[in-house]
């Protein structure tokens, strides 16, 4: 199997009657709460100093419904591997106008949805025409190409909610994204429940790439997300609501961790906002150390743990985090640790010295200069 998208295929729901159809599968009802992901992950937090804005983000999936109006004044005109003239803007599965809601959607008046960077731009590049598992021996190559032209085209971010094998066309055009300094988030991949996967999925397997598992409502492994050592962070990847292509939402039970990178996304947009000019390692890590790590520490179902927008944009590195166990210093022994306070108190009575020489010395010249009226002295 060449290709496999990471979520089951978007149900087709009736939608409400004021919703037009346009492009994919309608929805029902726009949520009156927010879902239980966006409250997770509480981007609002840190939405008083970055939205997202100045970024884009490629959405490199099934195209993105350009008019939904979570996503309206918010899609570029993309590219379309399958039907050029489309542009990307179409979304015919309903997979990548979900992954763009949960980027970079915007809040509506009759709608508590929103994505985690709503004031980012999405770049919709098409590859794939369908959910349905299939066999396309193409479909490596489409992606290298798709990489390299929202590289080309002005991404700051890369979403990659799919899975493919890995070929040397493939790698290349990862390592031309980072090399422009474009952060690449992928999908670690899906798996059937019960089952386990030796191997790792693609493009999420090469080591540049941000490679994102799913958790439940309670920060669980979700079972069908694949694990291994390549994972980096984990998102929400169950019981995942966002916009449907054809108007309204989609809440999908299963969930995928195609959702779970679109969440990881949102906060690479957030962070690349804030910090424009930091280099793509720097980024990276920055998203890993300040994610909410399980209490076991690294494991290899959910890596350094579910992110932390907020974190993620206002840490300073180098103070403590809640790194795992094996990653936090080694503790002082008594006598290193008195060290310090040693030095401070010996400082100190040095500077009291210093000040009571000062202060002997200064009275006799305070007085001559009372005497004289703080004039000048003679030359």
């Amino acid at each position: 199997m060449t290709a496999v998208l990471l979520a089951a295929a978007v149900p087709m729901v009736v939608a409400e009657p004021a919703l037009a159809a346009t492009c994919g599968p309608k929805g029902t009802a726009a949520p009156t709460t927010a879902p239980w992901a966006q409250t997770r992950l509480a981007p609002d937090a840190v939405w008083p100093l970055t939205r997202g804005l100045g970024t884009t983000v490629a959405v490199i999936d099934s195209g993105v419904a350009a008019d939904h109006p979570a996503l309206k004044g918010k899609v570029r005109n993309g590219k379309d591997f399958i039907q050029p003239a489309l542009l990307g803007r179409c979304d015919q599965a309903g997979h990548g106008t979900m992954v763009a809601g949960i980027i970079a959607g915007r809040q509506t008046e009759d709608s508590a949805f929103s994505g985690i960077a709503p004031d980012a731009l999405i770049l919709p590049v098409r590859v794939l025409q369908t959910t349905d598992k299939n066999y396309d021996q193409q479909l490596p190559y489409r992606i290298a190409q798709a990489i390299r032209w929202a590289v080309d085209n002005g991404a700051d971010v890369i979403n990659l909610s799919l899975e493919t094998v890995p070929t040397s066309e493939l790698a290349a055009a990862v390592n031309y994204a980072i090399a422009h300094r474009v952060v690449v988030v992928a999908a670690a991949g899906n798996q059937e429940s019960g089952t386990q996967r030796n191997q790792p999925a693609y493009p999420a397997g090469y080591p540049v790439v941000l490679a994102v598992a799913g958790v439940d409502q309670q920060d669980k492994h979700v079972d069908t997300s694949i694990s291994g050592d390549y994972i980096d962070v984990a998102a929400p990847g169950l019981q995942i609501t966002a916009p449907a292509p054809g108007g309204g939402f989609t809440s999908e039970a299963e969930g995928g961790t195609s959702f779970a990178a679109a969440y990881v996304s949102g906060v690479a947009a957030l962070v690349r906002s804030y910090y424009p000019d930091m280099p793509v390692d720097e980024l990276l890590k920055r998203i890993v150390a300040t994610a909410d790590n399980p209490p076991e520490g690294l494991t290899p179902e959910a890596g350094a743990g579910v992110v932390n927008p907020y974190r993620a944009v206002t840490s300073v590195l180098g103070e403590r985090e809640n790194l795992p166990a094996a990653a936090l210093p080694k503790p002082q022994n008594a006598d290193d640790a008195m060290a310090g306070v040693r030095t401070a108190a010996e400082i100190a009575a040095i500077v009291a010295v210093v000040l009571a020489i000062l202060i002997l010395l200064a009275r006799p010249i305070a007085r001559r200069g009372k005497e004289r009226g703080w004039r000048a002295g003679p030359s």
